[in-house]
């Protein structure tokens, strides 16, 4: 099936009236909507952010917020609710509407604001603040307002992060140093409980143990040979009733009574007891035996014999040696039950050590980020981190933002095509006329011998007069809406006539001031 451009032209050049009125009241109706819209100014004002000022090899910041995270956090906080109602109040942007509840104030202005950073190139950035008001005055006011709170929040944010992580170091190496302290105090506590069974002295108390076996051992054979000792004198004695002679222990009057006695056993003898010798000798006798027991009386009521002095001297020995065994072993028990505990005390006392080396190894780590943290803290104080500077503040605008009134006015035109389009569609394909040979073909089945042109009649010159007239009458009512649209909103007719009848300088160069009003 072939496309009869021809036919298709014909019907559009036929209903081009209606086409015409429709698209012309269709562009006259954008005009209107356009005109009739509000102006809206939008100020902008850019914000830089620069990169930190000192390099990270020699100082770096404690805050590692992209620019676009910052950013974020940023705007977060100027759109919260009681920001913006607060913008609204200083400068009375709802003053001429007092009944609009706080929601529809929020959606108001938070539809206004506009924050954007067009280009990213790393943590560096332009960021672009606007507002948008029906005023310029205005809108420069509340954009100026904006960009201040970020330069205000930016600050706030980075020295809050950075003064919130020295503040986490600073408790964290306080917390560090009480628990090394503690623990030290529990390593000094353990080893003072646990001095006689620390590894550090095992191998002093082995090589005692060994000492003190190797001394009982010696005090056992000196026992044996004392008791051996004792043992033979006290049979030797009972055989004999002596140990040896000996004068050493005799005082001189015990000597000299014995001589006495001797010459007065070999006087008796030969003389007899009357004799005057043998009674003199009897009476040196009685004498010194007088001296002697008051000797004996004086040294404690009698004299140890040899005997009674050895066996006491053995028995010292032995008693001595006795005790001497029983500290050896006593000193052996503890040694051996200190031994036996080192291996548990040795494992306990690791733990505490390797507890303390692990406090210690995380101690110098928060101590190392402390002054790390000090530093970020002092960059961001002085600022010298990452920071967001004012580069050019928003002016009032001498030209309005919205709205685009051309851009309205075309989509108008354009809506008016497709809907004289489709409405030009509707009608043909409601029309179910027979205008054309294949039509004509496609209801009898077969080709026709020959076709007659259409010969317009008078109804057909009534339509199209009646069509001439509805467009005229379209023209007419939308030319007058238009001028009054123009009147009111764009320029008075007379101002705009006086400038059209004013004529160019004959040079070809514009008057300056015709020039300036024009624009």
């Amino acid at each position: 099936m072939t496309l009869d451009l021809r036919f298709y032209l014909s019907l559009i050049l036929r209903r081009l009236p209606v086409i015409a009125a429709i698209i012309f009241t269709a562009t006259t109706a954008g005009v209107l909507y356009a005109v009739s819209l509000p102006p809206v100014f939008r100020a902008e004002a850019r914000l830089l952010i620069e990169n930190a000022q000192i390099p990270d090899e020699l100082a770096a910041s404690t805050v590692r917020s992209t620019a676009d995270e910052i950013l974020l956090a940023i705007q977060q906080r100027i759109m919260t609710r009681d920001n913006l109602l607060a913008v609204a109040e200083r400068h009375e942007l709802f003053k001429s509407a007092p009944s609009m509840t706080s929601e529809q104030k929020l959606v108001a202005i938070g539809s206004r604001v506009a924050i954007y950073m067009p280009n990213n190139q790393g943590n560096t950035g332009v960021v672009n603040v606007s507002f948008a008001a029906s005023e310029p005055e205005l809108s420069a006011a509340v954009t100026n307002d904006l960009a201040d709170q970020i330069l205000q929040w930016s600050t706030e944010l980075r020295t809050e992060a950075s003064a919130n992580t020295l503040d986490f170091f600073e408790q964290e190496v306080q917390r560090l140093t009480q628990e090394l302290g503690e623990q030290n105090a529990k390593i000094l506590e353990f080893e003072q409980a646990n001095r006689d069974a620390l590894p550090e002295s095992l191998e002093f108390r082995r090589s005692r143990q060994a000492a003190q076996q190797e001394r009982l051992l010696q005090i056992d054979r000196e026992l044996s040979s004392l008791r051996d000792r004792r043992q033979r004198l006290t049979e030797l004695f009972d055989r004999t009733g002596r140990l040896v002679t000996t004068t050493e222990a005799r005082t001189p009057e015990e000597t000299r009574l014995d001589e006495l006695r001797q010459e007065l056993a070999s006087a008796l003898v030969v003389l007899s007891p009357t004799n005057p010798r043998v009674k003199a000798l009897q009476n040196e006798v009685t004498a010194l035996e007088e001296a002697v027991k008051e000797q004996l009386d004086a040294s404690g009521g009698g004299r140890l014999t040899p005997f009674q002095v050895q066996m006491l001297d053995i028995d010292g020995q032995i008693e001595y040696l006795a005790e001497q065994k029983a500290l050896v072993e006593k000193d052996l028990v503890a040694l051996e039950a200190s031994i036996e505990a080192t291996p548990g005390n040795s494992i306990r006392l690791g733990e505490l050590r390797s507890n303390y080396e692990t406090l210690r190894v995380q101690y110098e780590e928060a101590v190392g980020s402390l002054s790390e943290a000090r530093m970020g803290n002092r960059i961001e104080a002085t600022d010298r981190g990452q920071r967001i500077t004012m580069i050019e503040r928003a002016v009032p605008p001498a030209f309005r933002a919205e709205p685009n009134r051309k851009r309205i006015a075309v989509a108008a035109f354009g809506a008016g095509v497709i809907l004289s389009g489709a409405l030009l569609f509707l009608l043909e394909f409601m029309n179910q006329t027979i205008r054309r040979p294949s039509e004509l073909a496609k209801v009898i089945g077969a080709p026709p011998f020959g076709t007659v042109g259409y010969l317009p009649g008078a109804s057909e010159a009534r339509r199209f007069s009646h069509g001439s007239l509805a467009m005229l009458a379209v023209f007419l009512i939308n030319i007058p809406v238009l001028m009054l649209v123009v009147h009111i909103y764009v320029m008075p007719l007379n101002s705009l006539l006086g400038l059209a009848s004013k004529a160019p300088d004959i040079s070809g160069v514009a008057d300056p001031a015709t020039t300036g009003q024009t624009e």
